[in-house]
């Protein structure tokens, strides 16, 4: 998951549309002059966030990824407009109504693949994959169940939490979502992917809250965050299909590397043996050189916004430049 800046407003010829809808479902959920009854209240059918307007905006604005995976969904299959707020229902909150006045708003949806949108069996890794585990090499990643995943009307808070049924109840921020918002800055704090050569495979992670944290509420087992693990269970991040995808990415990454390693050893070889600038190993090194940076720069575009799982590629690229000066 990557963040996203958003414009503060939606596309201009969806504000009227939002407006009229906005109306029709406040007074279907709170009639005029009536105390509103939640057992008493029927589903309200929404449209509004389904316009065409909507749909393009979100589409260029996540170039065609899902975003909560960043899986590209524009050649599979149509895009969901997801609510990060669950409009008609809560499935943690029997009683609640759904927020049904930002079912229409433009700061609540999102582009999202059909499997982080809807609730389905999913198969993922049944070892423990918690960073902890990880760390400690106690974990197997051959076995493999079907879990619920999707998240649909699901929308859990954190235990300090408190959350709204009504618009202008109090600020959204009380609530303490425990899902993660790709608009809301640094996503990063609370997951981060498991690299590791020896099992090139693509885990995501709840990350470790550093003890001093704006996140507090959010500490769970072991100081991992609640937040990126709850995120990671209800979007379904690592069901296998995903998990399959981007290790692949990473696959090639790892391959890029191995060739940009041997392109600067093999320079560095020729250098020790030319006798002058002009010497032909001494033009060949440079050439090798070159071709490693046309190299890395190719792994860089792999990181590009637009690219897939590019949030996975930036973290390895961090690393790789760690380990590797050209």
């Amino acid at each position: 998951m990557r963040y996203v800046e958003r414009p503060d407003q939606p596309p201009e010829e969806y504000l009227e549309v939002a407006e009229r809808e906005f109306e029709r479902a406040r007074n279907h959920y709170q009639p005029p002059g009536q105390a509103p009854d939640p057992a008493q209240i029927k589903t309200y059918k929404f449209g509004a966030y389904k316009n065409a307007h909507v749909k393009k905006a979100l589409h260029e604005l996540f170039h065609g990824k899902c975003a909560y995976c960043e899986a590209p969904y524009a050649s599979v299959h149509p895009m969901d407009v997801e609510h990060y707020r669950p409009k008609g229902a809560v499935a943690e909150d029997e009683n609640h109504p759904g927020y049904w006045w930002l079912a229409m708003e433009w700061s609540n949806l999102f582009p999202s693949c059909i499997d982080c949108n809807r609730r389905r069996k999913q198969i993922t890794p049944s070892g423990d994959v918690r960073q902890v585990k990880l760390q400690e090499d106690a974990f197997e990643f051959s076995a493999s169940e079907r879990q619920n995943g999707g998240k649909m009307d699901s929308f859990p808070l954190a235990p300090t939490g408190t959350r709204l049924l009504t618009p202008g109840e109090g600020p959204l921020s009380e609530e303490q979502a425990l899902l993660l918002n790709p608009c809301e800055p640094n996503p990063g704090d609370h997951l981060e992917y498991y690299f590791d050569k020896e099992s090139p495979v693509s885990f995501l992670l709840p990350k470790k809250l550093p003890e001093a944290s704006q996140h507090e509420p959010f500490r769970g087992d072991d100081d991992l965050s609640l937040k990126g693990a709850t995120s990671i269970h209800v979007y379904g991040l690592n069901r296998l299909d995903l998990v399959q995808a981007r290790t692949e990415v990473l696959r090639r990454l790892e391959f890029l590397e191995t060739a940009v390693v041997t392109m600067l050893g093999l320079a560095e070889q020729m250098e020790a043996e030319a006798s002058s600038d002009d010497d032909m190993l001494s033009r060949g090194s440079r050439l090798v050189r070159n071709l490693a940076k046309d190299t890395i720069a190719e792994m860089a575009r792999m990181g590009r916004d637009a690219a897939p799982f590019s949030a996975m590629v930036q973290a390895w690229l961090k690393d790789f430049r760690d380990r590797v000066a050209p």
